[in-house]
């Protein structure tokens, strides 16, 4: 019966292991999966696929769950799905979207390492922070980055507003180790963060204008995110409506070629960028 015991264990254990093997072969297939949808410049076929996508994604975690990697991939798709197709039509949607990219951030941050960091005390998030390293920089970039916009969607909740510390903690490492990853995006978030706010209570125009420069650098101009980013947040806060009209009218005109590796994020900056234009008389 021993026997029989350890026989069936080890089919079991060998059966768990190659799924996790076949798991882990597949991934460099979800990077030739990205690289395909970011060159795509049709906004319904992009939005059909991602759920697909995320679904299979979802069903890895669950033979692997412990790799890091592929939670970092689902924060990422889950920031993509919640920012480029959901959050200016179904807002409700987006934000719990962007809990769940947030949640696998932070779950991948923990395997590799760090411990407790949504239940940790403020200096004990920041001194895990502090040491993490480039290894741990998607991870961190993905998590802030969803955990920021479920803020700002939740702004009139003080308890949401209290986390902003965290993820910015989070966002001021990911610039310290790298400041040009995600096409600039570090200073794309600082832009925001600073230009969001009248200085009173936090904002720094100037800097906030020297993150969107530092991140339009990063693509030579060519990501039209950072301008679009200016628009909606620095250029609205300043009440600068020549700003904000030149910046979207110059996404809304660009060509669609401008930069092809990137041509689904200059797709949905030109929607969102024609969305805020109809709000100018609005807004000024």
């Amino acid at each position: 019966m021993r026997l029989l015991l350890i026989f069936i264990s080890s089919l079991l254990f060998s059966a768990c292991s190659m799924e996790q093997t076949l798991v882990r072969a597949s991934i460099p297939m979800i990077d030739g999966g990205v690289e395909a949808l970011n060159h795509e410049t049709d906004l319904d076929l992009a939005e059909d696929s991602i759920p697909a996508n995320l679904n299979m994604l979802q069903g890895m975690i669950k033979i692997d769950p412990e790799n890091a990697q592929l939670h970092t991939y689902a924060s990422q798709a889950f920031y993509g799905l919640a920012y480029g197709f959901n959050e200016d039509t179904r807002p409700g949607r987006a934000s719990d979207f962007y809990v769940r990219g947030m949640k696998h951030g932070i779950q991948a941050l923990e395997l590799n390492g760090a411990s407790n960091l949504l239940d940790s005390t403020l200096a004990d998030f920041n001194e895990q922070v502090a040491k993490m390293g480039n290894k741990d920089v998607p991870a961190m970039f993905w998590a802030s980055s969803n955990w920021a916009k479920w803020i700002d969607m939740n702004r009139d909740d003080p308890e949401a507003i209290s986390q902003l510390a965290r993820t910015t903690a989070l966002m001021q490492r990911v610039i310290e180790l790298d400041e040009t990853f995600y096409f600039g995006g570090p200073h794309m978030y600082f832009g925001v963060y600073y230009g969001s706010r009248a200085p009173s209570i936090g904002g720094n125009y100037e800097k906030s204008k020297e993150h969107f420069d530092r991140a339009r650098k990063a693509t030579n101009g060519k990501l039209l995110i950072p301008d679009l980013l200016e628009a909606q947040f620095l250029a609205r806060q300043m009440l600068d409506r020549d700003q904000f009209h030149r910046l979207l009218t110059g996404i809304v005109n660009a060509p669609d070629d401008l930069m092809p590796e990137l041509a689904l994020q200059n797709q949905i900056a030109k929607r969102k960028a024609s969305l805020l234009l109809k709000k100018e008389e609005e807004w000024f």
